[in-house]
């Protein structure tokens, strides 16, 4: 049965690897995404467990502090006891100096092993915030390719809309209005320098007129 279980427990996670893969092909920008979010969000909980971490490095020193100081006391009062020849306080004296003896030793060990460990964590979360780094990089690129695939795309369906006829026969529509604007222009400066010459000889056109008016 629990033969059975596990196969269907790897048959289950290779179909999901699967699925994600198939995904990832297809929007790979999604799935980065998806990615990016996830590490950041164990990242962040990853940097929570490292402040715990310190915390509980601070209480061991505390603690080894506190043991300590009473190490120090009871074997002071040990040596009170032995050279005052009082049998019942040696006998407390000396069970007491046995545990803190104990307790440092462990505490000793304990915040050793936990510096170490520490260490390692401040690494990989370093290391954890790197991976992050490099994937919002990655993010980036892969956000420009998208964007220049958009760009081709959308380019290909306009030129694929349009013929070389069609083409040709804008760029022909645009040459004949460009010609017409600029024959509009030259007229209107023609009309504007003969109003100029009128101005400028009004004597000249009012005897031309009377001539007109004499022959008609």
């Amino acid at each position: 049965m629990v033969g059975l279980l596990k196969r269907f427990r790897y048959t289950i996670e290779a179909d999901l690897h699967q699925l994600f893969d198939k995904k990832e092909s297809k929007n790979p920008l999604a799935m980065l995404n998806q990615y990016i979010r996830e590490a950041e969000k164990q990242t962040e909980q990853t940097g929570k467990l490292l402040q715990r971490q310190a915390q509980l490095k601070e209480q061991l020193q505390s603690e080894l502090k506190e043991t300590t100081a009473m190490l120090e006391k009871r074997t002071k009062q040990l040596e009170l006891a032995q050279q005052a020849n009082e049998i019942d306080l040696v006998g407390f004296a000396s069970q007491e100096v046995e545990s803190y003896k104990t307790r440092q030793y462990t505490l000793l060990n304990s915040i050793e092993e936990c510096n170490k460990e520490f260490v390692e964590l401040e690494q990989k979360f370093e290391t954890m915030k790197h991976k992050i780094k490099d994937m919002k990089v990655r993010q980036l690129q892969l956000m420009g390719k998208e964007n220049v695939t958009r760009a081709h795309h959308k380019m290909d369906e306009v030129l694929k809309s349009k013929d070389e006829s069609e083409f040709d026969d804008l760029s022909s529509y645009i040459e004949t209005l460009a010609d017409k604007i600029e024959k509009d222009y030259e007229r209107t400066q023609l009309e504007a320098r003969l109003a100029s010459l009128e101005k400028a000889n009004p004597v000249t056109v009012s005897i031309e007129m009377k001539k007109e008016e004499t022959q008609a």
